[in-house]
């Protein structure tokens, strides 16, 4: 795990640590190519520089986001925001469901929005992979 990943889970407290320790250690064993780094406050994986998964601590809880999440097949994610993420929030480490999580994991890898060249495009979204 990236140090400064380990830093930001180790900071947290309760809850909040236990599912970010969870979704760390899942998401590292899944995406095990992905770059990992602090990104905008919080954990992100990259593949070939385009976010793909990371998470942040919210007011309650902590929430677990997939840039490309509303194109997936796998369901339990909602709608986050005006472009193709979607997000799954948890208040304890006990709801993480590792089969939903790991299907999420395994199709961050092949659909795939380029969130790299966003702002080269003017807010235009391309899918890289099918």
């Amino acid at each position: 795990m990236h140090k400064d990943i380990q830093k930001y889970n180790n900071a947290l407290k309760g809850e909040d640590k236990a599912i970010s320790k969870k979704l760390a250690e899942e998401i590292d064993k899944s995406l095990k190519k992905a770059e990992s780094k602090l990104w905008h406050g919080g954990p992100v994986w990259f593949i070939e520089g385009n976010p793909v998964a990371g998470y942040s601590k919210r007011k309650v809880g902590v929430t677990l986001l997939f840039w490309s999440g509303q194109s997936f097949k796998a369901k339990g994610l909602e709608k986050e925001g005006s472009f193709k993420a979607a997000q799954k929030n948890y208040t304890s480490a006990d709801e993480i469901k590792l089969k939903d999580l790991r299907l999420w994991l395994k199709e961050s890898k092949t659909v795939q929005w380029d969130y790299k060249n966003i702002v080269k495009r003017k807010g235009k979204l391309i899918r890289l992979k099918v």
